[in-house]
């Protein structure tokens, strides 16, 4: 075309070819930004989580399993290698991992070693393709997914082959407690005598679940849970490898939070890192994010607890709850303060809080100023209702019930007052470890003159009630001589008075289990069968005060009659003899062989017709009470 130049430029053209600055929408449209990139900032890469990017290369980068590395090291150095390995631990721990590493020690090869070898440094030729997952000779399969008998024969028809190019061929089966029956017993012969080119690995959650033949021939390692001050200084050192700063505070909380596994703390830290903005990330956001209580307000709410507080606890309960911390989480974390304060109070100036705590002042307060004893009641207080928290429809309900229960436990006498109350001792003044002090004016007042040892007190005195010494307290008991029951001449009198009050359980108790051996006014001596229960002497002066509204001591001796079990039993064996002389019974067992009495029982009078004054009539004669057999008759077949 004439006039057109196709190798010119445009006068307009002339700036494609200058490189301008472009502006911030410019730059954000294509993905890039005028910043210098952050730790943080997203890159052309896909995004690799923390638990796979620093997942251990070495026996060496394993935290906290010492014990297991240690055994194979010497295994591997001794050439004592075991054919199959298993492997068990909570979540995240490292099981799979191992796994991997063991697969790489045994085929580990170099141009100057050829040999298996826990030192995996530098690199073997096998070792990036295992790692990878992509090895011909490591087949790592999920036992969750192919359960069955089949996938096991498919499995295990590929063992009689040599590896392709590794030393040993290597089956690494995770979640091993997921095969069925009868895929383990398809494993069995092959794990029993598998070839010498074979080794298996297998890892499990659950190793209950695993068949016992199975673990016979394993060689067990069982990886631990790591310490949450070893996991909180690993996750320390990804943060700064990752160019984020997190208070050693917050690096606690995702270590308890992740319960001792190293992958649930990376994911927690991964989620922590993208909260930093440039300027660290604090403790609190982390709780914030865990859904935590603040450990402050969780003090404050012990202390209310600790002081019977019930009004103040809630307070505190409920603003930690309307800030998002689940009711759940409260206790828990009660709990484990509670847990800190009793290792405070036990160990003294040895004491170290688990982690990093600004409250070991207030801490300590609160160890000199409680019990051991009440300390422990008040976690076993706190534990039922975690527990109960989770079953009940509504947490909330189920927590504040737990910490109102709690403070009405500050106001009964602390575990070791009760122990020295029943050993006869005086209670301890109030040191603090009661909200309120403690009153002995209750219905009883139980004192003993005799420490406790393996047998029952000696000696048991209470006091009638309190409302019968105070007419005036008690308008029913203006006339306490109206009230009083006369004294009690008999054993057989005072049960029945028992009995009459509605004290059956002790009643039976009582003719069961104790022989009398004396019995005077307001003073009970017994003798105490075995497999008498503990409490019967206590509840026994307390029911003789509260029916007869007298004093009493029941004192605990040797020498007694017979019980009314005894007694009964010995009466029904005489009356029993007794009916085998009698002639009409002699008559009736001699006419019918094979007849048993069974047993002796009195009739009950019959009401005569005519009045109790009238003589009897002709050919009446007097009616009498006679014992009434019940006779067991052996059935006779007809012709015998």
């Amino acid at each position: 075309m004439a006039g057109t130049d196709f190798g010119g430029e445009h006068p307009d053209d002339i700036h494609d070819l200058v490189d301008e600055p472009r502006d911030d929408l410019t730059l954000s449209m294509f993905g890039e930004s005028s910043e210098p990139p952050s730790p943080t900032a997203p890159t052309g890469q896909p995004y690799l989580v923390l638990a796979r990017k620093y997942r251990p290369q070495r026996f060496e980068d394993l935290i906290g399993q010492e014990a297991m590395v240690r055994t194979l090291t010497n295994a591997f150095a001794t050439n004592r290698i075991a054919h199959a390995f298993m492997l068990t631990g909570v979540r995240g721990v490292g099981k799979t991992t191992t796994a991997r590493l063991i697969a790489r020690a045994l085929n580990y090869q170099t141009p100057s070693v050829n040999r298996p070898s826990i030192q995996l440094d530098p690199l073997g030729s096998q070792c990036e393709a295992i790692t990878r997952g992509n090895h011909p000779d490591v087949l790592e399969l999920d036992a969750a997914s192919r359960t069955g008998v089949g996938d096991m024969r498919e499995l295990l028809d590929g063992v009689r082959y040599g590896p392709i190019a590794a030393r040993y061929k290597v089956y690494i089966i995770d979640e091993v407690h997921m095969l069925s029956k009868s895929a383990f017993n398809a494993l069995l012969k092959t794990l029993e005598e598998p070839p010498p080119h074979v080794k298996f690995i297998f890892a499990t959650t659950e190793i209950r679940s695993v068949p016992v033949t199975i673990l016979s021939r394993c060689q067990r390692f069982d990886l631990r849970r790591i310490e949450p001050g070893v996991l909180a200084d690993y996750l320390g050192k990804i943060a700064r490898k990752e160019g984020s700063n997190i208070e050693a505070d917050g690096l606690e909380l995702i270590a308890r939070a992740a319960e001792g596994s190293a992958r649930d703390g990376l994911s927690l830290l991964d989620q922590a890192i993208v909260q930093d903005q440039g300027q660290g990330v604090t403790a609190t956001q982390i709780r914030d994010m865990l859904g935590l209580a603040d450990r402050s307000r969780t003090l404050d709410l012990l202390g209310a607890v600790l002081k019977g507080d019930g009004k103040t606890a809630l307070q505190a309960f409920r603003e930690q709850y309307d800030l998002g911390a689940d009711p759940s989480l409260v206790l828990r974390d009660l709990m484990d303060l509670i847990h800190e304060v009793s290792r405070a109070d036990v160990l003294g100036a040895e004491w170290r809080p688990a982690g990093a705590s600004d409250h070991i002042g207030q801490m300590r307060a609160f160890a000199e100023a409680t019990s051991p004893a009440a300390l422990t009641r008040l976690w076993q207080i706190i534990l039922r209702g975690f527990e109960e928290a989770g079953r009940a429809p509504d947490p909330v309900q189920a927590a504040e019930m737990c910490l109102l229960r709690a403070c009405a436990a500050q106001q009964l006498p602390p575990p070791e007052d009760l122990a020295r109350l029943l050993v006869g001792q005086p209670m301890a003044q109030s040191t603090g470890n009661s909200a309120a002090s403690i009153s002995t004016s209750g219905p009883t007042a139980i004192e003993v003159s005799a420490p406790v040892s393996a047998a029952p007190p000696a000696v048991i005195r209470a006091s009638a009630p309190a409302a019968a010494a105070n007419p005036a307290a008690n308008p029913a008991a203006v006339d306490p001589s109206a009230s009083r029951s006369p004294v009690v001449p008999g054993f057989d009198d005072l049960l029945d008075a028992l009995e009459d009050a509605r004290e059956i359980a002790l009643v039976a108790e009582l003719e069961r289990f104790v022989r009398p051996v004396s019995l005077t006014p307001g003073r009970l001596v017994i003798e105490l069968l075995a497999n008498a229960p503990s409490d019967l002497q206590r509840r026994t002066v307390e029911a003789l005060c509260a029916v007869t509204q007298e004093d009493w001591e029941v004192d605990v001796g040797q020498g007694g009659q017979e019980s009314v079990a005894e007694r009964r039993k010995r009466l029904d064996a005489e009356r029993l003899e007794a009916a085998k002389q009698t002639p009409e019974v002699l008559a009736a067992l001699k006419a019918f062989p094979g007849a048993r009495i069974l047993e002796v029982r009195e009739a009950p009078v019959p009401e005569p017709a005519a009045s109790l004054d009238a003589p009897p009539e002709d050919g009446e004669e007097d009616v009498e009470r006679d014992n009434v057999l019940s006779v067991d008759f052996a059935r006779r077949r007809v012709g015998d």
